[in-house]
This record gives C-alpha cells, structure tokens and sequence, in this order.
C-alpha cells in the first residue's frame, strides 16, 4: 500500500514520538491536520497542566510561544519544542514586563492579575494568573478594597469587571485581533440567517459581542457545554479552529463561525512538516532563565490553588 505524503509523514512522526518518548500538544486553534495528530487537544493552560503531569521526555507544544513558556515553567525538567519560534501572540506582546512595572509603581497598592495569555517575564511580574475560564471566580475572590491591574486583555478584564462589580479594576489596553474581528454586526447577520442557533461568545471578544451571547464561555467550556446541549445549531464566536473539535466530538450538530475572518495567523502557522522536523533534530526549544520561571510560577500555581 502506497501512503500519502500526509501519511507518511503522520507515520514518521508516529514513530518519533515513541523513540524520543515525547507527547503532542495542539491548541484547539491548531490546523485540522495537526489537531489530528496530537497526543491531547485543549486550551493553553490545560494543555500545559497536562504536560506536567505527563512522564515524558519531550514536549512538543502546537501553539504559541507563551503556551510553549508555561508547559516549560511547569516542567523544566523536559525538553519543550516549538515547531515554529516565530508563532507568538500579538496580544502577549503588547505587554512588556518593564511597563508593568512603571504601573506597578504607580498603583503599588494594586494587586496584578495577569491572563496566561502573556509573556513569562510579565506572568513574573504578576501576583495571580487567570484563564478566560476562571477569571471571573479568582478576581471575586480578591480582596474587594485592593485595586486591580488586569494584563493584558482590555476586553476580557471589562468582561471581568462588569462581571464582578468591581470599579477598581484599571485595564491594560492589549486586546486579541482575531476576537476583535468578530463584530456585533457579525453576530447579528449569522443570528438573522440562523434564528434557532445558540450562540457562543468567548470573553476575548469586545463587549457589545458578549451582550449578544446566550452563553459565554473559554473553549474548553464551549466544547463541555455544547456535549450536553439539547440545541442542534450554534453560532461560535471564537478562533475558527474551534469549529474542527466541535464538529468531531458532535457529527449530529452543526457549528457556524461568528465570523470566517476570525483566523489567527499566528496559530495556523505549525504544519505537519514543521512538527516532523522539530522532532526529527530537537529543534526550536524553549527554556526561560531559572530566576524568571521561578517567579512565573508562583502566580501560576496560585490560580490552580484558586480554581
């Protein structure tokens, strides 16, 4: 039997995984074809929390650099491979540890909390961490008189603050393109053309969007929510790639993007070849100075203490 070049290539990487005893990561944004390939699919920190308690050797994470930091910040005693160093995350960079550390100076009575979807210096910067999952729960249970810098998601700290009440909450001004993409005129078309549709908003996309959701939810919890659903039809407000795990997990329902605009670059970057050679010569790994992880997994491992 003649295997595609697909194939074969799935095949090598098969057979590297278990020489180098290395487990796949794929973020659930990740290209259909490499999704495929992975030994587990999830969110970043699920994903990273599933690295850490995996006995393998080497990690190669499918994602961006700052999820590649954090399953490194947790298991600094395997090797972690990015198939392609160049896939970072526009909302990551606009923050930088040195202008966190000009507000912190500012505000020194604030308690920072950071969205995982960061940098390792700022996480180290920072004195609690948060999921779109879990951000609303730690931030309530903060105490309610110390102020709040949230980094680096503009759109989901208002998510968060209006969530909460709180007013004392000050907004770092990054924010997700590809969520930002989605519109609320978006929304609204999709909701017109599919009137019996649920949709489903994730909290990086702006608020007007959210005001339009039936339920708002990370995509870990849309993909819980809709296997329990009795709803044949969503509207998904989030990263395409979404769609490819929703569709296979649930043949029987159909999934609608928001928007076919809302695809992260970054994200679709790793191909199968990419995966293949960063295996076949351990290329592209990822490791942060000892003092930095340190402080970075301090506010990691309150916020799994937290949740």
């Amino acid at each position: 039997m003649v295997l595609s070049a697909e194939q074969d290539i799935s095949a090598r990487i098969a057979g590297l995984r278990e020489d180098l005893n290395a487990v796949i990561l794929a973020h659930n944004y990740q290209l259909a074809e490499v999704q495929e390939i992975a030994d587990f699919t999830g969110d970043s920190l699920e994903l990273s929390v599933k690295a850490s308690d995996t006995s393998a050797d080497v990690i190669l994470f499918c994602g961006v650099r700052f999820m590649a930091e954090t399953a490194y910040i947790l298991s600094p005693d395997k090797m972690v491979l990015l198939p392609r160093l160049e896939s970072g995350c526009p909302m990551a960079d606009m923050a930088e540890a040195d202008e966190l550390r000009d507000m912190k100076r500012e505000q020194p009575d604030a308690l920072v909390v950071t969205y995982v979807n960061s940098s390792a210096e700022v996480k180290a910067e920072s004195d609690i961490c948060v999921t779109s999952a879990n951000a609303v729960k730690i931030v309530e249970s903060l105490p309610k008189n110390k102020p709040i810098i949230f980094v680096p998601d503009r759109n989901l700290g208002a998510y968060v603050r209006r969530e909460t009440g709180r007013d004392n909450i000050t907004l770092w001004p990054g924010y997700c393109p590809t969520h930002l993409r989605i519109t609320a005129t978006t929304v609204k078309a999709r909701k017109k053309e599919f009137p019996d549709a649920e949709v489903l908003v994730h909290p990086e996309c702006s608020l007007d969007v959210i005001d339009l959701a039936d339920t708002v939810l990370s995509t870990g919890g849309m993909l819980r929510y809709v296997a329990v659903s009795k709803a044949m039809r969503f509207i998904v407000a989030t990263e395409m790639g979404l769609i490819h795990r929703l569709s296979q997990e649930n043949p029987e329902k159909q999934f609608i993007p928001a928007s076919e605009q809302a695809i992260c670059p970054m994200m679709k970057m790793h191909r199968l070849e990419d995966v293949l050679a960063a295996l076949e010569g351990k290329k592209h790994v990822v490791e942060i100075p000892e003092k930095t992880r340190i402080k970075a997994k301090s506010p990691i491992e309150r916020m799994l203490e937290a949740s």
